[in-house]
């Protein structure tokens, strides 16, 4: 089975692991369907720090998918603005149940030796 390993910055991780977050927003959608989403919290941290259950995926211009999405994005309208400048069509990860890791994980845990741009698959 198919999960999504997610490159994200630490001040929003945190926000997911509180659960003030639900939504993680992107460009694009991978191609693939999948139903779990690993987070890697990129520097300082630099680890695998949690496995999020995907709920659902949202895509909608940017104004229409921040008024569905706003109560719940841990982000500021500024920088959601700067991130989608530019974009007809915003995209966003429903995220629900959070399995948080004691220890954060080496992503060669994960069979990858560079963390992702984006995002990459992963096999588990």
């Amino acid at each position: 089975m198919k999960a999504l390993l997610l490159s994200i910055k630490p001040q929003y991780v945190d926000k997911i692991l509180r659960g003030v977050k639900t939504f993680e927003y992107r460009r694009r959608l991978a191609k693939e369907d999948v139903s779990i989403m690993y987070i890697y919290s990129t520097a300082p941290s630099m680890k695998v720090v949690a496995a999020v259950k995907v709920v659902g995926k949202l895509s909608d211009s940017p104004a229409r998918l921040w008024e569905k999405t706003k109560t719940m994005s841990g982000i500021s309208r500024d920088k959601y603005d700067e991130y989608f400048r530019g974009r007809e069509i915003a995209h966003a990860y429903e995220l629900g149940e959070v399995d948080i890791f004691e220890e954060g994980r080496n992503l060669s845990e994960f069979g990858i030796s560079v963390a992702p741009q984006s995002y990459a698959y992963i096999e588990i």
